[in-house]
């Protein structure tokens, strides 16, 4: 699987984990130097208290386009270390 945004790719994984038809890429896979933490924290129920970052892709900015568990509830243990996108992030097989 590939995130790509602005024409570039951003994320590249064969080992995605798909939860709510999210595409979560291990973090290895993520090219963080497109990555910028921002100050925004959302919560979800099961899964726990989400990050963001911000993408910054060949001079274009997209706000809060991609989130992360760091510490995320049991129920989803699996997506720790792992970052998922939106906001226009097109994710291609």
């Amino acid at each position: 699987m590939k995130a790509i945004w602005n024409d570039q790719v951003i994320a590249e994984s064969d080992n995605t984990i798909v939860i709510d038809n999210n595409h979560y890429f291990p973090k290895e896979s993520v090219k963080s130097e497109y990555l910028e933490e921002t100050d925004i924290y959302t919560t979800c129920p099961w899964k726990g208290r989400a990050s963001y970052y911000s993408l910054n892709v060949n001079g274009k900015h997209n706000q809060d386009a991609a989130w992360y568990y760091a510490e995320p509830k049991e129920a989803a243990a699996q997506i720790k270390d792992h970052i998922a996108f939106w906001k226009g992030v097109k994710i291609t097989g």
